[in-house]
């Protein structure tokens, strides 16, 4: 149902999006209150790859360095209770792009290239690029996408999912390594100066002679794409590659954390793997640092919203030492856990004028919010069967008028189906496959290590019931034997 829904809405997308009015007043303006149309906000999403909730100073981290995405929790809002799509990328990525959870967003895991069409977005998938496409944003992708390729997984492609540039990877393999021997630049292959050893046929591999770290073109696509739209509203999708390991490398040469300089860690006395680690995400910082300053030079920072967030929790995949840096923070697990060490993820958002500087929010989100956001900040009206709930109230300091998820839900396929998801904010259900539920209460106990759910029955019923029936049936993703209790 949901499926034959989301093609008749397609179709009338398509015929609306082609009149001249789409969003009620021209293309990329919104009605303001005193009646008077102003232009609508841009929009930049940057997305790091496996960053941890607690690698970040302003997350509490203590030796990585940071100092520009502080500067931005300090002149923005800093969201404490903010979650993944997912545990992994590409379902993430795909709650991310559609604005639906993990039991109803197209793709569930990362299927790899034995099965890419089961990990690429189709026609019917209706994206955050798609809709503000319509409403007349300028949009674009740098970096890494994930959710289709060029073969059978086509149908995913960013320019068939709203994007009008595209530049970076499109499947995760190859994205693996930091220094590739080529990009992609909308359909072409465009070749870089690394000359890269190949692991396999997806593209993956490790650089052998390093020239073109891919973060450091992203960043210069990303400021140029802004300042070439600072006149117009555009929506920028900055999807780095920073801190995710090169996991070839790793088993290759025992050491996942390539990159062109050690940086501020130079001379300490760490491995080269946590050197690398660790001056990966201050890279990444400085990179978003110039983001912002671009952004106050061109006059347009009161016109843009700026998000920062990661994918899922942080890996262990490069051979550093995650027991130097405790990336997870306070929480337990990290990537591939359904704890919250694997999806509660920094989150930031900067918007001057707007956003009063130093605002914390505890209010329980996820990246499936952003379709929703995205709607109301276009004023064009979000897709049906979507699971999102716009942050516009919050951002602009009016919390008490915006909605509450009452769940969030999460699933993983690999080494048997396992699912979970938050209750009011406070409550955490984890459960495999026919196993009982266990319950935690995040509020005492946020490392998820006193499993309560005997000591409240009630709440324990509620999450097992909605475990059982959150999901939607999908052909790619199919878990025989879950219960359906009405």
């Amino acid at each position: 149902m949901v499926r034959k829904t989301g093609v008749i809405w397609l179709l009338m997308w398509f015929f609306v999006a082609r009149q001249p009015a789409f969003c009620l007043l021209q293309a990329g303006e919104t009605q303001g209150s005193s009646g008077v149309s102003a232009r609508a906000p841009s929009i930049v999403l940057i997305l790091a790859d496996d960053l941890g909730y607690g690698e970040l100073g302003c997350y509490g981290q203590q030796l990585i360095q940071t100092p520009q995405l502080d500067r931005m929790a300090a002149e923005g809002l800093r969201f404490t209770r903010f979650y993944s799509g997912a545990t992994v990328c590409a379902p993430s990525r795909s709650v991310l792009m559609t604005g639906q959870h993990h039991g109803h967003t197209r793709v569930r895991g990362n299927a790899g290239p034995g099965n890419p069409s089961a990990q690429a977005l189709q026609a019917d998938d209706l994206t955050v690029a798609r809709l503000l496409q319509s409403a007349g944003y300028r949009t674009a992708l740098f970096g890494k996408w994930g959710l289709g390729d060029v073969g059978p997984a086509e149908s995913g492609l960013p320019r068939r999912q709203g994007f009008d540039q595209f530049y970076g990877y499109l499947n995760q393999v190859h994205a693996h390594n930091h220094f590739p021997a080529f990009l992609w630049e909308n359909e072409q292959r465009v070749a870089l100066r690394n000359v890269v050893t190949a692991v396999g046929d997806a593209g993956g591999g490790y650089a052998s002679q390093a020239f073109d770290f891919a973060d450091d073109l992203f960043a210069e696509r990303s400021l140029q794409f802004v300042r070439d739209n600072r006149d117009r509203p555009f929506f920028l999708y900055w999807s780095l590659v920073t801190p995710h390991a090169n996991n070839e490398r790793t088993r290759a040469l025992k050491n996942g954390a390539h990159v062109p300089d050690f940086g501020p860690y130079a001379g300490r006395d760490w491995s080269e793997q946590d050197r690398g680690h660790a001056a990966m995400i201050t890279r990444l910082d400085a990179h978003v640092g110039r983001l912002l300053d671009e952004l106050k030079t061109l006059g347009i920072a009161e016109q843009t919203l700026v998000l920062f967030s990661s994918d899922n929790g942080p890996h262990n995949e490069s051979g550093h030492n995650p027991d130097r840096f405790q990336p997870s923070g306070r929480f337990s697990g990290m990537k591939r856990s359904l704890k919250d060490g694997g999806i509660r993820v920094p989150c930031l958002a900067w918007w001057p004028g707007t956003i009063a500087a130093g605002t914390v929010s505890d209010r329980a989100a996820y990246l499936g919010d952003v379709m929703a956001t995205a709607a109301e900040l276009s004023a064009c009206p979000a897709p049906p069967h979507t699971d999102s709930l716009s942050l516009v109230p919050v951002l602009r300091g009016q919390p008490e008028h915006a909605g509450r998820h009452e769940f969030l839900y999460w699933e993983f396929h690999e080494g048997g189906f396992r699912s979970a998801c938050l209750y009011q904010g406070r409550w955490k259900a984890l459960r495999r496959l026919g196993a009982a539920v266990q319950l935690f209460d995040t509020e005492q106990d946020p490392a998820e290590s006193v499993d309560v759910a005997a000591k409240y029955p009630e709440i324990t019923a509620i999450v097992d019931h909605y475990l059982n029936t959150a999901r939607s049936d999908s052909v790619n993703w199919p878990v025989r034997g879950l219960s359906r209790t009405p």
